[in-house]
């Protein structure tokens, strides 16, 4: 095996982010990652905390890229042309990338700064594309909330192969989410 010189945090969360999309995240070894790697199992943890602590370094790297693709898809729109381009790039991002977005699904744990302000970043996006619904602070947070269900129950079950009908996943995604906008025109609070 080769030495571990070269190797860094960010080319094991790489690696890593590699064979959790290919094989998911629930098969990722460290073992794995250092053969992807060419480098020895004891090298990786100079640079992670195991295998918890590379899960929540995908965790950070999955919400990132996440952050970064339904940022991308809503500048220029607004209203439901926004709503619709942050919920296909969303739900393009979990069929793309299924082991990092795995790592995306818990919420931080409360002494983890980092990963707190990149979810941060992502209620922020989805909260300004909701701003024209003009809904009051806690329904726009149950938006949120819906939304974010909405996308992670279609996708997840879209990539692990839950919709065996001959008929267009497209179209059931754009009747869906068309639903939910006519819902978000509709809110009572109470």
């Amino acid at each position: 095996m080769a030495r571990s010189v070269g190797i860094d945090r960010m080319r094991i969360v790489e690696a890593a982010a590699g064979l959790a999309d290919a094989h998911g995240l629930d098969r990722l070894t460290l073992a794995d990652v250092a053969a992807a790697l060419g480098v020895r199992l004891p090298s990786l943890y100079n640079h992670i905390a195991g295998l918890p602590g590379l899960q929540r370094e995908l965790g950070v790297y999955g919400a990132r890229q996440l952050f970064e693709r339904i940022s991308r898809s809503v500048m220029g729109k607004s209203s439901d042309s926004a709503m619709l381009a942050l919920a296909h790039a969303y739900r393009r991002y979990v069929i793309d990338h299924p082991g990092c977005y795995a790592a995306t699904v818990r919420a931080p744990a409360p002494d983890d700064r980092e990963l707190q302000q990149v979810s941060r970043d992502i209620i922020e996006v989805v909260l300004a594309v909701l701003e024209p619904y003009q809904l009051d602070p806690d329904s726009a947070i149950h938006a949120v909330r819906g939304l974010r269900s909405i996308v992670h129950g279609f996708a997840t079950l879209e990539v692990a192969g839950g919709f065996g009908m001959a008929l267009d996943r497209d179209e059931s995604f754009q009747r869906l989410l068309r639903a939910y906008l006519i819902g978000l025109g509709q809110v009572d609070p109470t």
